[in-house]
Order: C-alpha cells, then sequence, then structure tokens
C-alpha cells in the first residue's frame, strides 16, 4: 500500500490522475518489464520488424512462413517494453515562497504537482526520484522502486523550505551528467532565469537522452501587475528592495514579461521539451491532467 497521507496529497485527485497513465515520449532503459517503449529490441507482444538470422540467434523466434515465401531464414523482432526512470526536479529558491493574497504560495503548488507525479509513477511501479534545489542541490534522492522510497520523497517535500538565490542552469546540467540512464526529467520551477542560458540546460539534457518536461509556475499577481498605490518590492533571493509607483511601470513590466515568456516559448519549442506554464490560481489537478492526457497521445515521438 503506497503512502499517501499528507495534506498535500488529495487522494480523489489521486484516483482521477491515476486513471490516465505516466508515459516517455521517448524509448526509456531498464532491466524490469514495464509499460514504456524500449530502444533495445526484445521479445513482446508488439512486432517491430524482421532481419535475417545469423548463428547464434534464439531458433525459436525464426519464421517458418517468411522461410516457406523466400527460403531465407528471418527472425523476428518485437518492441521490448521497460520501466520507466523518473526524476523529479523542484525549485526550492527563495522566489518559490512567493504568494499573493488567495493563492497558495508556489513552493506549496510545486508540492502538490511533485508529490502526485512521485506517487502516479510509484504506484505504476516506475523508479522515482527527487532533487531539491536552489542555489545548490538542497536533496538528492536517485529514482527507486518501494513504497517506502516514497515515502522518503514524500517526506522531504513536507520538509522543503525555500530559500536561497537561484542557481538551477548549473544543477541542471549536473542532473544531466549524474544521471547515468535515459529518464523523465520533470522540472518545477518559476524560471526566474535568462531564456538563453537555460536553452543550453534543456539541450544538454536532451543530449543526454533524457524526457525533459517543465512546469512553470506563476502567481496571478505576476501576469496581471494589478497593483493601484505605491509599493515596495522585495527580491525574495537577496537583491534590493525597489519602492515604485506601479502605474508608471506597469507598462514596461508588461513588455518585459511578454519578451521573456515569448523567448522562452521559443526555447522550449527549439530543444523539444514538454512545457507547460501554470497559473497557480488553477487547481493542479488540471494542469497535470494536460500533462497526462497528452503524452499518451504523443507516445511516438522520438
Amino acid at each position: 500500500m503506497l503512502p499517501t497521507a499528507r495534506s498535500f496529497l488529495d487522494p480523489k485527485i489521486l484516483s482521477r490522475l491515476s486513471a490516465v497513465p505516466l508515459m516517455s515520449r521517448h524509448a526509456m532503459q531498464g532491466n524490469i518489464s514495464g509499460r514504456h517503449s524500449s530502444p533495445h529490441r526484445g521479445s513482446s507482444v508488439e512486432f517491430a520488424e524482421y532481419r535475417k538470422y545469423v548463428p547464434g540467434d534464439d531458433l525459436r523466434r525464426l519464421d517458418w512462413r517468411a522461410f516457406g515465401r523466400t527460403d531465407r531464414y528471418y527472425v523476428k523482432e518485437f518492441e521490448a517494453d521497460t520501466n520507466l526512470r523518473c526524476c523529479v526536479v523542484v525549485d526550492t529558491s527563495g522566489s518559490m515562497a512567493y504568494a499573493s493574497k488567495g493563492h497558495v504560495s508556489k513552493i506549496e503548488y510545486a508540492r502538490q504537482i511533485a508529490a502526485s507525479m512521485s506517487y502516479l509513477a510509484a504506484q505504476q511501479g516506475d523508479a522515482v526520484g527527487l532533487a531539491c534545489v536552489a542555489e545548490k542541490m538542497v536533496q538528492n534522492i536517485p529514482p527507486r522502486r518501494s513504497a517506502a522510497h516514497l515515502k522518503v520523497i514524500l517526506d522531504t517535500l513536507e520538509n522543503a523550505k525555500p530559500s536561497g538565490d537561484t542557481q538551477l542552469p548549473a544543477i541542471l546540467d549536473e542532473i544531466a551528467e549524474t544521471i547515468r540512464q535515459r529518464a523523465l526529467v520533470i522540472i518545477i520551477s518559476d524560471f526566474f532565469v535568462d531564456p538563453a542560458i537555460l536553452k543550453g540546460c534543456f539541450e544538454h539534457l536532451r543530449f543526454r537522452k533524457h524526457d525533459v518536461a517543465a512546469f512553470h509556475l506563476l502567481d496571478p499577481l505576476e501576469m496581471e501587475f494589478t497593483f493601484q498605490r505605491p509599493v515596495r518590492f522585495t527580491d525574495m533571493e537577496g537583491g534590493q528592495p525597489l519602492f515604485v509607483e506601479p502605474t508608471e511601470i506597469a507598462d514596461r513590466y508588461h513588455r518585459a514579461l511578454n519578451t521573456y515568456l515569448t523567448d522562452l516559448q521559443r526555447i522550449v519549442l527549439e530543444t523539444a521539451v514538454d512545457y507547460h506554464r501554470v497559473i497557480t490560481s488553477e487547481a493542479y489537478e488540471h494542469p497535470m491532467m494536460r500533462f497526462l492526457v497528452g503524452r499518451t497521445r504523443g507516445r511516438g515521438v522520438r
């Protein structure tokens, strides 16, 4: 029985999400039979192709009908299914503590998505790991398959506290190198990083054959910028505070935001990242369902 007794895990939502499998868009590698396609050929129910027989091949896989038609020996090959390695990366830098009035903080929203993803992966027998990152790798739990391991991940998420500045690019490069086998890497962050720098990190992860997904968390007030009176803005990652008149900078703010979002959208398209922009006023179940359903439709992507 998998552990679910956490304030940030809703059993009803988990039940609805569990109706859709967590799939990889790319071929995975593993040593346990599972539901995810593998780059290696094996023996399963889904036929892949014929190839010529060579000495040493299993004679049980010879196709005698093909021999009867061509007078040549051919071996049937099938798609081998394997288990998935899922690595959930949660940004725990200081900016993730932000929440406008009436909404959950970004870290709480990230906690809900990360915990639910971990549960879904563990439920279907896949290995799941967790990395909490800020100015350094705060926590790094390698992917494993067990109910006890899922409890460790949930405990770590429960205790995660946002602090420090963002060093996400350097840590993503480190993750790209330290995960030895192909994995689904799910990044949950507000991405307070120059999109041009993020492009190199995404390319590194994709070069290592990882399937990369990104949940970009934004507070409604960050999108709307509906401040009506002079306000002091405090940098939650250690910069100098600013006292401004919102009406004087609103137009420049929206232009800068639109440029940033446009650049980020272009980069995720160029690097084939499964990108989801999420406003924290939306129930977390909805972007997760879009993510899961989209992957069942795009299973053939390589």
